[in-house]
Order: structure tokens, then sequence, then C-alpha cells
């Protein structure tokens, strides 16, 4: 069974390893990269035909789903799940397919989503 390959642009810093912390503890998952600017995401991407997801904090001034849009569309099979610290949300993102939150983002709620589990349920 191959793993689970997901790239990490995540910051601060302390978020991004407890996220790494989290999926390097996963035997059907593995962290391929991790980059901190969003012009790197997309470069390490292009450059990277084998992230089956990518997980990322917002960007500000609505940069985020245009990034997403960006990755999408030149990686059809991606999965992006954004995490937000600030407001305590997240959002998994899919090509032809809106925008889905995540009702009460946790750790295991990421893992199982991005073993494709269904979204929590809402509160």
């Amino acid at each position: 069974m191959s793993k689970i390959k997901v790239l990490l642009a995540s910051q601060p810093k302390l978020l991004s390893d407890v996220i790494r912390n989290l999926i390097e503890h996963q035997l059907d998952m593995e962290i391929i990269g991790e980059v901190t600017d969003p012009l790197k995401l997309l470069i390490t991407t292009e450059n990277n035909k084998f992230a089956d997801a990518v997980i990322i904090t917002p960007l500000k001034a609505n940069g985020e789903p245009r990034l997403c849009r960006r990755l999408l569309a030149a990686h059809p099979a991606l999965m992006i799940i954004t995490l937000d610290t600030v407001t305590d949300t997240a959002y998994l993102y899919r090509l032809n397919q809106d925008r889905m939150r995540i009702q009460a983002p946790s750790g295991l709620a990421v893992l199982n989503i991005l073993r494709g589990g269904p979204m929590p349920p809402t509160e």
C-alpha cells in the first residue's frame, strides 16, 4: 500500500511542527516537503508531481482561494486543507467542488479527511 504524500506550507513554525509530528506518526502517511512561501509552494508543486495533499495556513487578502485554484488547475487530483489558527477554522478544497468547511477541526479530523474519509458532522 502506498503512503499518502503530504506537502506542508504552514506557519508559524510551531503549527508546522505539530502537523509534521501528527503525520509522521501515521504508518500510511509521509511528509514529502515543507515550504513557507506561497510562491515556493507553486514552484514546489510544479516540480513535485507526487503530492496527494497540501496543508497550508491561509494567506492574507483573500490569497487563499486564488492559490488553491491555481494548485488544483495544475494538479487536479490534489487535496488542499487550509488551517486558520486565528479563527480556528479549516477548509477542504478539491477540483470542481465548492470549498467545504471542516466542522470542529482537529488532528483526527484532518487525518480522516486525508485518508478519504467523510467530513466531520456539523455541530
